[in-house]
């Protein structure tokens, strides 16, 4: 049998790095159980560098107002009096903003927006794959018939693998037949003119200029679109309470 001498100081050196990454990994991460799997949540990122970013894009214009995002056409939901605005950057072939869709934001919307304390507003990141600018168009046009939120949910419900072509320009139309009251003719102008094009790029600028690549992403502010507060990652509804709470003055 051969004999294999490691260094002991090689493997004092290793022990040390992996319990040093150990340490590290539980100090920046939140561990959360769901249906029996454990998931790892990145913590809210409070480094100032990633907050002075988010204050530069936001102190000229006040782009992240309530007011100014639902009056260019953001989805939203809620009360427009409502003192604080979580707005989600986010992609429908992303599986971890489905998961966020799933597990939080029924919480954020039945603690939060259903009492008229938040607004909830919705920006798209497309960027998980080709199908995934399709996707977003299709959903804005449905936003003119006011239909946007069913088809929101519904897109998340019947996610597939990206581009395995679930969210292809046919069977984005055959999705949108599902919902009710829905004016096929209207919608069918709408995206195959890709009217909302601009408003996708837009969204997506935005995004970049908050130093959001990923999705999901989470800015929450106040209405006025002050006192930016940055989340990224499905993190957990508890890490939402604790920033919206601090936002309304109640934590």
């Amino acid at each position: 049998m051969m004999n294999i001498r490691v260094p002991i100081i090689a493997t004092i050196s290793a022990a040390i790095f992996l319990a040093t990454a150990l340490a590290l990994l539980i100090s920046l991460s939140v561990l959360q159980q769901y249906d029996g799997i454990f998931y790892v949540y990145g913590q809210t990122q409070r480094i100032a560098g990633a907050q002075q970013q988010i204050t530069n894009a936001t102190s000229s214009s006040n782009k992240l107002s309530l007011s100014s995002l639902t009056s260019q056409g953001s989805p939203y939901q809620g009360s427009k009096s409502a003192s604080v605005t979580v707005i989600d950057f986010s992609d429908f072939q992303c599986h971890l903003c489905a998961r966020y869709v799933k597990i939080t934001e029924p919480r954020i919307n039945e603690t939060y927006i259903h009492t008229g304390k938040v607004a909830l507003v919705f920006k798209h990141l497309p960027n998980r794959g080709f199908d995934s600018t399709p996707a977003a168009l299709a959903a804005q046009c449905t936003q003119d018939q006011g239909k946007f939120w069913p088809f929101h949910n519904l897109l998340y419900q019947k996610q597939g693998q990206i581009d395995s072509g679930w969210v292809n320009k046919d069977n984005l139309k055959k999705l949108v037949s599902q919902i009710s009251g829905l004016d096929m003719h209207k919608f069918d102008s709408c995206f195959d003119s890709q009217k909302y094009k601009s408003f996708i790029e837009n969204d997506i600028a935005l995004a970049h200029s908050l130093g959001f690549t990923e999705t999901p992403s989470f800015i929450i502010v106040k209405s006025d679109g002050s006192s930016p507060q940055k989340i990224e990652g499905p993190q957990p509804f508890p890490a939402f309470k604790a920033v919206i709470d601090k936002e309304l003055g109640v934590a």
